[in-house]
């Protein structure tokens, strides 16, 4: 049966996105002397090192230790040759990241300790308070630090997400209706609840439940392509959802 128009459109749309996908760029690539690479490489690293914070803090070390260290292996793997041991076969970011960080740790953290953050130039600009304010907002558990890594890895592309939804409303003016629709994203509504925040807005009950809808389809679209961000080829994005769900939950 030959595809429809909507299948072929979507099917392009995906091709596209692959193209200029960050991780795939990279992978693609394969060799760190790449300019494209190279800034593909920097933006993911700038999105994603939270989680690889909160793993290092883990993993028993002092704040002090884990800011060092963390910023001392993002210097090493952008200015390195880390990049060359990205294998395609394993084509998600975050594994590719965490496989790095224990490498480094296991054999390049002590002589890291003399460099003391690249020189003085580190290439990626850390919050070291807010990252150690976030990290002791994280509840007691026996999380272990691949579990708790992988926790935040999730979170940390659902906020991703939504900071570009926010800014797409924002750009269209629509600002405070986000904020007021912002509450029903991920959960049902509690009854009557629909009918005063319509009130608010100055909509009707039912425009509010269709503003709710399009709201969580275009989440929905954002999460996907935060994930196609991070991961080799479109077959990946819906195991990469699922897991996604499955550590937040």
């Amino acid at each position: 049966m030959a595809a429809s128009s909507s299948e072929r459109e979507s099917g392009n749309c995906g091709a596209e996105l692959f193209k200029t996908t960050h991780w795939s760029v990279v992978i693609l690539a394969g060799q760190p002397a790449s300019p494209q690479a190279a800034e593909s490489l920097e933006k993911l690293c700038r999105a994603y090192w939270f989680p690889l914070y909160a793993y290092v803090r883990r993993r028993g070390h002092t704040p002090e230790d884990a800011q060092d260290l963390t910023q001392e292996f993002f210097l090493r793997l952008l200015q390195k040759h880390y990049l060359t041991h990205a294998d395609r076969n394993k084509g998600r970011f975050r594994s590719f990241l965490l496989s790095s960080l224990d490498h480094f740790l296991a054999n390049d953290w002590r002589r890291a300790q003399a460099e003391k953050r690249g020189g003085g130039h580190p290439p990626i600009s850390l919050d070291d308070a807010s990252a150690e304010g976030r990290y002791t907002l994280e509840p007691l558990s026996d999380l272990t630090p691949e579990r708790l890594y992988e926790r935040h890895w999730a979170l940390t592309l659902l906020d991703h997400a939504l900071a570009m939804l926010r800014e797409e409303f924002t750009a269209a003016g629509q600002a405070r209706q986000f904020n007021h629709l912002r509450g029903f994203l991920t959960t049902e509504a509690a009854q009557g609840s629909y009918a005063a925040t319509a009130a608010e807005l100055g909509m009707t009950t039912g425009a509010m439940a269709s503003a709710v809808h399009r709201l969580r389809h275009r989440y929905r679209e954002l999460v996907r392509e935060e994930i196609a961000h991070t991961v080799a080829s479109p077959a990946e994005v819906e195991d990469e959802l699922r897991w996604l769900f499955a550590a937040v939950g």
